[in-house]
């Protein structure tokens, strides 16, 4: 015996709101055709659901054992008809994502890549800027993804971690560090002229916090606004750094760059993601976000 779906939903909706009055409010139906219907799927089942009262309407120990088995079906259709609509959603329109400088440049192409292979129908957009710049965007909501190298305060905005990115002292080749067979002495920086990103940036808070903790003071700061710039002053003897790993790898094969171990000092920092607390994403950055969460998809 098949189930007439449409007469199964009229005995779930009564038994949800305990009255065929109500019932057909929420079906917009007349209350007759409310009451013939259940009248009509009860005999086609062939037993009572419903127990009916001048107080109202409650379901029989058949209609509650039936009741569990449609909650389970409409869900079931419900995720059908989300994922149809998300499908046709994904077939077309645009992505904006915004990331903080070192994760647009060094570690979200091999992301852009799998999301334009599986949904090449949609735009993708991608701002770069700071820390800061990108968690202002998220909540003005100019952006549907971000993804930040610091911590941040921004009202409505949610920050969940990542990844956890590794970040290094890098030398010039003709450094005196860069010798090192062991790893140096932080106290050694007092001397050293200190190359760091712009006040905003998740970087730099995240370096000058962790020499603050060890009470390490550089000889001067050197402020260059992008890691690119920063990695041509370095190989060009203008002083150090501490940035990302995947920032540097390829000066540090090529032979440009030297990165050094800090005895004792571990620099790690959590990458962030954000995410507004009002806000439904649209199925184009759900797309996304399950990307960045699956481990199979390649990493830089």
């Amino acid at each position: 015996m098949a189930l007439n779906l449409h007469l199964l939903r009229m005995f779930a909706t009564v038994s949800r709101v305990g009255s065929f009055s109500r019932a057909a409010e929420a079906m917009n139906l007349s209350q007759p055709a409310i009451s013939k219907g259940v009248r009509d799927f009860e005999l086609q089942v062939g037993c009572r659901l419903l127990n009916r009262s001048q107080k109202g309407v409650v379901p029989t120990s058949e209609g509650l054992a039936l009741l569990k088995h449609a909650e389970d079906l409409f869900a079931a259709e419900r995720a059908a008809e989300e994922m149809l609509s998300a499908r046709r959603d994904l077939n077309n329109g645009s992505l904006r994502i915004g990331a903080s400088t070192t994760i647009a440049t060094y570690m979200l192409a091999p992301y852009l890549g799998a999301f334009h292979r599986a949904y090449p129908g949609i735009d993708l957009h991608l701002v770069s800027a700071n820390t800061r710049e990108i968690a202002e965007q998220m909540a003005a909501q100019d952006i549907d993804i971000g993804l930040v190298e610091g911590p941040i305060e921004e009202g409505v905005v949610i920050a969940e971690q990542w990844r956890t990115d590794i970040m290094k002292l890098i030398v010039s080749q003709r450094h005196d560090f860069a010798s090192a067979k062991d790893p140096i002495d932080p106290k050694r920086l007092g001397g050293e002229v200190l190359i760091l990103r712009e006040p905003g940036s998740g970087s730099r808070e995240v370096v000058t916090q962790a020499l603050a903790a060890n009470n390490i003071e550089p000889l001067r700061l050197l402020e260059i606004g992008s890691t690119a710039a920063i990695k041509q002053a370095v190989a060009a003897g203008i002083g150090v750094s501490i940035v990302s790993t995947v920032a540097t790898r390829d000066q540090v094969q090529l032979g440009y760059l030297r990165a050094v171990e800090l005895r004792g000092i571990t620099i790690e920092r959590t990458l962030w993601r954000l995410k507004l607390s009002d806000r439904t994403p649209r199925p184009a950055a759900r797309a996304f976000e399950e990307l960045l969460d699956n481990p199979q998809t390649p990493r830089s």
